[in-house]
This record gives C-alpha cells, sequence and structure tokens, in this order.
C-alpha cells in the first residue's frame, strides 16, 4: 500500500464516521455517488485521488468532490487499559 492508498483509507474512515454522526450532509449525497475525497492543500494527493476516481467510476456515475478542510489531532479512544506481566 502507498502513502496514498494509506491517506485514503485513513480520511475514508473518517468521513463514515463524520456520515454517521452528521446525517443531513449525508442526505446531501447523491445516493450512486462516486465520492472523491480531497485533501485541502495536499495537490500530489488530489491529484492522484482524482485520477483513480476517473478510473473507478462508472460512465453514467455522478462525481462527488469533498475537500476535507481540517482534521482534528488523532487521539486513542481506549477508555480503560490493563497490563499483566508474564
Amino acid at each position: 500500500m502507498n502513502i496514498y492508498e494509506k491517506r485514503n483509507s485513513i480520511l475514508g474512515m473518517e468521513f463514515d464516521r463524520y456520515m454517521r454522526e452528521h446525517p443531513d450532509f449525508s442526505e446531501r449525497i447523491h445516493h450512486n455517488a462516486h465520492i472523491v475525497l480531497l485533501l485541502e492543500g495536499d495537490r500530489e494527493f488530489n491529484e492522484w485521488s482524482i485520477n483513480l476516481a476517473n478510473k473507478q467510476a462508472e460512465n453514467d456515475q455522478p462525481i462527488i468532490y469533498i475537500t476535507i478542510k481540517k482534521l482534528a489531532p488523532a487521539h486513542s479512544r481506549i477508555e480503560e487499559m490493563e497490563l499483566a506481566n508474564s
């Protein structure tokens, strides 16, 4: 997996979370749309993402470009852990 594939995968997971938390936003997206995630300020990734979408989208499928403008810092969601020594 190259850096762009990894970035796209991470953005995809974050996008899915956002859609679950903001159903009003998801209602604005056409049901059969091919979604292209872009990252503001990352020209190389965006070009890669657009080229990939153009190859993957079906002929009659609408393409929706969604620019992610800001990401919050990543943090652990673990609320409790236990350490056991052997």
